[in-house]
């Protein structure tokens, strides 16, 4: 009897366990990512870098949870690649211009100045990574070129990036040229000395202070909404809204690949799609959200607006074309990103921009009734 009863209660006690591990089998491997960014924790693109993360939390029932970390908070903007690298962080946020110290093609991919001296928009930019063969040479900038073990994503179009702000009016490039300028970092500051303009690279956390220094008389960064919340506003009372350096810029996710190695596909899956979404709110908020900072620039602010003075824009356009056609003799994947990028505008600028043309006069015949 005693024999029997030990043998239901081991039994019983091996069902409990097989229970248990049952159990613990089925629970889902849970993942936290922590993105580095490039940006404060104030910017736009950080808020809508959290709804993306927020978004994929939801999406995975959360099985990947995102943490989204502002400019800094473990290293500095220009070290994110490096970091993501190595694995110091799972993730990163920034631009492929501010790897353009490791390979000059970098900058073509987030930001091909003056739309690859061809004209490529916003939407045509977009158009050429997903459409053109953007997105297998993106991949190949970071797995063949830079060699570095991350996956790229792209995730917010964020152009255009306004002229910027001067501390006093300036009617031509010539009067552009008696000031030092905040540019972006790489080949876009290079276009600028290649005019004759004084150009510097700083973080944008650096900008602020060192106008106040008078270290610089006048700044670009991303757009009006996320100038605000920088505090450029504070410093400079007049804002070009046109700027050809960054006429259209996007801001890209990469991931440590061995981190991303250990995601299950249906996840893998849900971070580009959610990557897609993203890429779709910016859009909206790009257009909302600046509409709606330009009228606080002009009436609470008193921040005059103008348009960038006409003599500026085949200047840039001839500075580009002479810094790009340098890069492309002297660097066979820039010119291969390059050449993609003019052949697919070729077909694509001379029909877009008719379409623009459709928008610019109704714009203007809008406004001309007021």
């Amino acid at each position: 009897m005693a024999g029997n009863w030990k043998a239901r209660c081991i039994a019983l006690l091996s069902g409990v366990l097989v229970s248990i591990g049952s159990a613990q089998a089925q629970q889902p491997q849970q993942f936290k990512m922590r993105i580095q960014t490039a940006v404060p924790s104030a910017s736009i693109y950080f808020e809508l870098l959290k709804k993306f993360g927020d978004r994929i939390d939801k999406m995975t029932a959360g099985r990947l949870k995102m943490e989204i970390l502002p400019d800094g908070a473990i290293v500095p903007a220009f070290e994110i690649l490096d970091a993501v690298d190595k694995g110091i962080v799972e993730g990163g946020y920034a631009w492929t211009h501010y790897w353009s110290g490791k390979n000059p093609a970098a900058g073509l991919f987030s930001n091909p100045m003056a739309g690859a001296g061809v004209g490529l928009d916003q939407l045509s930019h977009v158009a050429w990574i997903f459409e053109g063969g953007g997105y297998d040479l993106y991949r190949k900038l970071y797995s063949d070129v830079l060699k570095v073990n991350v996956e790229p994503l792209f995730i917010q179009p964020m152009g255009p990036d306004p002229l910027g702000w001067f501390k006093r009016p300036i009617a031509s490039t010539a009067d552009f040229k008696k000031l030092k300028y905040r540019a972006p970092p790489g080949i876009t500051g290079e276009i600028f000395k290649e005019m004759g303009i004084a150009a510097v690279a700083l973080p944008g956390g650096e900008i602020v202070p060192s106008a106040q220094r008078g270290v610089i008389d006048a700044a670009e960064w991303i757009g009006p909404a996320d100038d605000i919340n920088l505090g450029l506003q504070t410093v400079w009372k007049h804002y070009y809204l046109q700027g050809l350096h960054q006429s259209t810029d996007i801001g890209e996710v990469i991931i440590n690949k061995t981190f991303w190695a250990k995601l299950p596909p249906d996840i893998q899956e849900i971070v580009r799609t959610a990557a897609m979404a993203s890429m779709t709110e910016t859009y909206t908020y790009n257009v909302f959200r600046n509409a709606k900072a330009i009228v606080r620039l002009r009436n609470e602010f008193k921040v005059e607006i103008h348009d960038t003075p006409k003599d500026f824009f085949p200047e840039f356009v001839r500075a580009t074309n002479v810094v790009l056609d340098r890069y492309s003799a002297k660097d066979a994947f820039f010119k291969q990103v390059l050449d993609s990028q003019r052949n697919f505008a070729k077909d694509v600028v001379p029909y877009w921009t008719k379409i623009l043309d459709l928008y610019s006069n109704l714009g203007n015949a809008a406004l001309q009734k007021k």
